[in-house]
């Protein structure tokens, strides 16, 4: 099978993860630079944080549109991120491959696990800023390491620490992502050459996946779609970690 049409499927299956869950899919990314395109991991890392910043900021716009987006909370939680995902990103050129491969698995395996387990609330006023912060910054430390959006992250963090409503917090956490994402690039300018022949189309391919997701959604109940990628993402952190170690 050519390169490129190995980028458009995977481009594809992880924009309609992206589209049917609001978040998650992203971390499929860097499994399928790795293994189906050949990316060494640090440029896996940050060709994913290209296609994430992509893919979220189009679905952004989608979001703004219906009026799902909390602008002044968003923008707050992800200034806590830029300087770690500034930094992460500049440390994670420096981290052995091995290392960075067995991170990136037990990130996936704990994504897994968090989506497997119900989202609580907040009780109305009680949102507490240290602990935003905390989990803003931690957001972009994970971002700007791993190349990941960490919307299985954001998401969480806004419903049970900030009090948003779950579709809010979905639209909002794509606005974190950006901005986190695009820190961690700026980190990463001239760091590698990017194969912008597969970048582009797997882009390209997971945007448009997205929309299909979202019809999908529509018809297949969220915890189920929710469980069986919890499932699928378990197996790859599996595997990563196993190939990362033997």
């Amino acid at each position: 099978m050519s390169t490129l049409i190995l980028a458009l499927a995977a481009g594809a299956v992880i924009g309609v993860a992206l589209g049917a869950l609001g978040g998650g899919g992203s971390v499929l990314a860097v499994p399928a630079l790795l293994y189906l395109l050949d990316f060494s991991p640090a440029a896996a890392t940050t060709a994913s944080l290209i296609i994430v910043t992509a893919t979220s900021a189009t679905a952004l716009y989608a979001h703004a549109r219906d009026g799902n987006v909390a602008w002044r909370t968003g923008t707050l939680f992800a200034a806590a991120g830029i300087v770690p995902a500034y930094a992460t990103g500049l440390a994670s050129a420096h981290v052995p491959e091995a290392a960075l491969t067995v991170a990136f698995s037990v990130v996936a395996a704990l994504a897994a696990l968090r989506m497997l387990r119900p989202a609580t609330g907040n009780a109305a006023g009680a949102v507490r800023p240290v602990k935003a912060a905390g989990a803003g910054a931690g957001l972009g430390a994970v971002t700007g390491f791993l190349g990941v959006g960490g919307g299985f992250l954001a998401v969480p963090a806004l419903v049970g620490v900030l009090g948003l409503r779950m579709k809010q917090a979905v639209g909002t956490s794509l606005l974190v992502i950006v901005v986190n994402s695009l820190a961690a690039l700026a980190a990463r300018t001239g760091s590698g050459e990017l194969r912008w022949e597969i970048i582009a189309p797997f882009a390209g391919a997971a945007i448009l996946g997205a929309w299909d997701g979202k019809r999908l959604a529509a018809r297949v109940t969220g915890n189920t779609l929710q469980r069986v990628f919890a499932f699928v993402l378990l197996a790859v952190a599996a595997f990563m970690l196993v190939d990362a170690v033997v």
